[in-house]
């Protein structure tokens, strides 16, 4: 997937060098076997590793955890979810990172209660991923048969650039600026705004992308 004149497409560069991370390409690649309906590697694990690299900085240098999305209705239980994600974290052990593994299924059983901003039922992972609290940190990669789907709903060019906005969809706007800021103390050259971007015409969901 290139652009004219042989250039890498965003797309293409940003799935290459969140791949970079080995933590991020041995996820992808364990997580058809565990079986999870709707999975999605997504979040931080992602773009902080390009950021990373455009810094200078190893790729895993201050990741702290690495999110995993799944959507299953059938069972709302913290127990449930607690279950998958001992069953994530055993078969990832010798990663040796700290993996957070939520059911966005039952996000809005819990989430008033611990943000204090109320929050609709979602009806899959990427609407999860929809709501993440900055504007173009919204993304995932998710493993199938013929290769890798990348799903980012704001496109890659704020990303991909450190310009940080607001998340218009985003269920609490209090939230974004001490997020924002905590990006910027760690990646100093990230840029942050206040103002919501404007959507782009269309959400970027490609699929079927062969890992470098």
């Amino acid at each position: 997937m290139n652009e004219p004149g042989g250039e890498p497409s965003p797309a293409r560069l940003f799935v290459t060098q969140a791949l970079a991370n080995p933590a991020n390409r041995a996820i992808l690649q364990r997580l058809p076997a565990l079986g999870l309906p709707d999975a999605w590697l997504v979040a931080g694990c992602l773009f902080q590793t390009v950021w990373n690299l455009r810094g200078g900085r190893p790729p895993a240098e201050g990741i702290r955890d690495y999110d995993l999305f799944y959507f299953d209705a059938s069972d709302l239980s913290p127990e449930a979810e607690n279950a998958v994600g001992h069953r994530v974290q055993t078969a990832c052990a010798d990663l040796g990172v700290t993996l957070e593994v939520k059911n966005q299924a039952r996000v809005h059983t819990w989430y008033e209660a611990y943000f204090g901003a109320p929050y609709s039922p979602l009806r899959s992972s990427m609407e999860g991923i929809d709501r993440f609290l900055v504007d173009g940190t919204c993304v995932g990669l998710q493993p199938r048969q013929d290769g890798l789907t990348l799903y980012a709903p704001d496109g890659l060019d704020g990303l991909m650039q450190g310009v940080l906005r607001p998340n218009r969809r985003s269920p609490d706007a209090r939230l974004y600026a001490a997020k924002a800021r905590d990006y910027q103390r760690r990646w100093p050259w990230l840029r942050v705004l206040d103002e919501v971007a404007q959507p782009p015409a269309e959400a970027l969901l490609v699929q079927g992308m062969a890992a470098p």
